[in-house]
């Protein structure tokens, strides 16, 4: 009887595969589309409209927005993807996300959101800001997954429960997945994570507490 091949993916593709899942799953935009809609849902007292209302206008404009204009760039060759992992393609992606983002932020203001909705909008800006000077004028490409993840759960502890801490293993998953996909250094992800607890979460912590 001939031998049985094995239908099962070699170690190195399995490897990949889950790389590549947490990329995509816990890429930026998915973050900072979930995130305000998870934050407005706590910071005004579970109303449902309100929710809505201030989570799209953060997550729309900080997220679908610059993603539509990234998208549209990589299939018309502009830069090498929707992740943009080249380096020198990525002026115009921050450019489309700090400035979409900058009229929501225009908006919360305007609106009268919560300050907790300021906040988060504010550190987003901060950390896009931050990470522009970073990529080309020190050249050095951190990760915008890194930052954002890491921000994100920084935040989540705050508004809800320190216990959620736990989202840390999948700051550490998407941050394995960048280095294993070849598209990040350690090094780029490392900053990335203290970037985006530094930034993103301590700046959100400092500026909901100064406009409470």
């Amino acid at each position: 009887m001939p031998p049985t091949l094995s239908t099962e993916p070699a170690p190195s593709e399995t490897r990949r595969r889950a790389a590549r899942i947490a990329t995509e799953v816990l890429a930026p935009w998915v973050w900072v589309l979930g995130l305000p809609l998870v934050v407005a849902w706590q910071v005004t007292g579970h109303h449902l409209g309100e929710t809505v209302l201030w989570g799209l206008v953060v997550g729309v404009t900080g997220s679908l927005i610059p993603m539509a204009v990234i998208v549209r760039g990589a299939k018309k060759g502009k830069w090498d993807g929707h992740h943009v992992t080249n380096r020198a393609g990525r002026l115009v992606p921050f450019a489309a996300c700090i400035g979409s983002l900058a009229i929501g932020f225009v908006a919360l203001l305007v609106g009268n959101a919560p300050h907790q909705m300021i906040a988060l909008a504010a550190s987003e800006l901060v950390c896009l800001v931050v990470a522009l000077a970073i990529t080309f004028a020190l050249k050095f490409k951190i990760s915008m997954h890194a930052i954002v993840a890491a921000g994100a759960t920084v935040m989540l502890m705050k508004v809800y429960n320190p216990w959620l801490a736990v989202l840390f293993l999948a700051v550490a998953w998407v941050c394995w997945s960048r280095v294993e996909l070849r598209d990040h250094t350690t090094a780029q992800v490392t900053s990335g994570v203290v970037a985006g607890i530094v930034l993103g979460g301590g700046v959100y912590i400092a500026l909901a507490a100064a406009l409470a």
